[in-house]
């Protein structure tokens, strides 16, 4: 028998805005699929309850690990308890109060139904001797006001139960006053009849010991996790601290894999990494020195060969040429080796500001420093030095007047340089970061340059963990901001 009929009608019933089944095919089911994927992503499940629960979620490894492990055990023990609490507690304390109850209940027929001497010693000594109550008949007087009762108060509740129910007679009972008795006070025809009773006779006082004994239980296994937890979570934090110190440029001299097979091996396969890259840098390194030594002795063969030809218009501007090629090839090797080599190393940041700030000032720059914070910082100094001196000098070029913030506090670095120039569109302040790129208008090639200044610079800062933003500065002009982690 075939399906098709039967795969029909089920379809017309799913889909009923598709037309009768002889119309249906299989792209406007696809179609009529696609908009109910739609429609049910735009479901946001219990209000969007979810979505608040995992923003209020731990954002740490550990503490989602202390999450995991701690949620079932609170479950476990919230339902051991309900289970202790419903099953054995109450039970273990409803017959214990029965019990009672039932004596007191005996009690209450002997008076009743028997003549007694004064005093009605032989209730006293049947109950003293039979029960191991203490037992005494007061005047007809009425029962005192309820006694202020415990949040939770299971003896109350079920010993009040079982009077109710057993006796049914007008009574007042104390289960707080004297922590070993029970004081029960119950109204007869013509007396009261007032009966102290140990408390271990209506409830079951041992059974907390359980309740301390599994949550104490559940307080060592806790510890004991959170023991083993911190040890598996070390190796990861030592990871990502070597991960991000290399991005910095420093190397953790120590960091070895540890820890579980799944961190040895991202451990060891970062250390792999890390080689990789030192030995393409230093490759590079090399093959870069190489070339900038034949570079560098073909130029001054030039020079020395200019010195030997007369003075005049030709040789000086073959001499301009030569320079301009050396400033060229120094950009370009500066730009290709980065900073790779060089060691961080403690530096006194407003001194190495300062004499940035004189050199500028030195080649006729109205530069204004203004340093807050800590003094001390852990860079490359000769890149950081390059980085600023790069935004200085892009700075100087086009404007009349240069100021220098820097602040170092709480583990960051912000150096901010403001200039009075004619500044940079919204839509290039990124494009000028790349190698080689040139604007046409007010920053424009007449002043020269390789175009590497501010490539060489965010080049550093990243190096560094940081990066360089360009905005608009208060002077008019444009402003250079340098976030280095340090």
């Amino acid at each position: 028998m075939s399906r098709a009929p039967f795969l029909r009608r089920a379809v017309s019933a799913v889909f009923p805005d598709r037309g009768t089944p002889a119309r249906l095919n299989r792209q406007g089911l696809r179609r009529s699929l696609r908009r109910w994927r739609r429609r049910l992503k735009r479901i946001r499940p219990f209000g969007g309850l979810g979505d608040r629960l995992m923003g209020r979620m731990p954002k740490g490894l550990f503490a989602r690990s202390i999450l995991i492990v701690v949620t079932p055990i609170v479950i476990l023990q919230a339902i051991v308890a309900y289970v202790f609490m419903e099953r054995h507690w109450q039970l273990v304390t409803e017959r214990l109060s029965q019990s009672l109850t039932g004596d007191i209940a005996a009690l209450i027929a002997v008076i009743e139904r028997y003549p007694h001497e004064p005093g009605y010693l032989d209730v006293t000594r049947l109950a003293a001797d039979t029960f191991q109550l203490t037992v005494s008949i007061l005047p007809p007087d009425p029962l005192p006001p309820p006694v202020p009762k415990p949040f939770f108060s299971l003896l109350d509740h079920t010993l009040s139960e079982q009077i109710t129910q057993v006796i049914g007679r007008p009574f007042w009972i104390d289960t707080v006053g004297n922590s070993d008795l029970v004081e029960i006070r119950i109204r007869l025809d013509d007396v009261v009849l007032r009966v102290f009773a140990p408390r271990r006779r209506a409830y079951a006082s041992n059974s907390h010991i359980f309740l301390v004994w599994m949550s104490g239980s559940a307080l060592i296994l806790l510890a004991i996790a959170l023991l083993f937890l911190r040890n598996q979570i070390k190796p990861i934090v030592a990871l990502a601290y070597a991960a991000e110190s290399f991005g910095k440029g420093r190397n953790v001299e120590n960091f070895k894999p540890r820890g579980a097979r799944e961190v040895r091996q991202a451990s060891q396969a970062f250390l792999d990494m890390r080689e990789r890259i030192e030995r393409q840098i230093e490759q590079r390194t090399t093959m870069l020195s190489g070339v900038s030594h034949d570079l560098r002795t073909i130029l001054t063969r030039f020079r020395l060969e200019l010195a030997l030809l007369p003075e005049g218009e030709e040789s000086q501007a073959m001499q301009n040429d030569v320079e301009e090629m050396s400033r060229m090839l120094e950009d370009y090797l500066a730009f290709a080796k980065g900073d790779a080599g060089e060691e961080t190393e403690a530096v006194v940041l407003p001194d190495l500001l300062e004499t940035l700030a004189d050199h500028a000032r030195r080649s006729g720059d109205a530069v204004v420093l203004n340093f807050s914070g800590e003094p001390e910082i852990h860079v490359r100094p000769t890149a950081l030095a390059r980085c600023i001196s790069n935004l200085l000098t892009n700075a100087a070029k086009f404007a009349d007047r240069v100021e220098i913030s820097a602040t170092h506090r709480d583990g960051i670095l912000e150096i901010t340089i403001d200039d009075d120039g004619p500044g940079i569109p919204d839509e290039d302040k990124e494009a000028v970061f790349r190698p080689f790129y040139r604007l046409d208008d007010a920053r424009n090639v007449d002043v020269g340059g390789t175009g590497l200044g501010l490539a060489i610079a965010r080049d550093i800062a990243r190096s560094h963990g940081g990066d360089i933003a360009l905005e608009d500065s208060r002077l008019g002009g444009l402003r250079a901001v340098v976030t280095i982690p340090a």
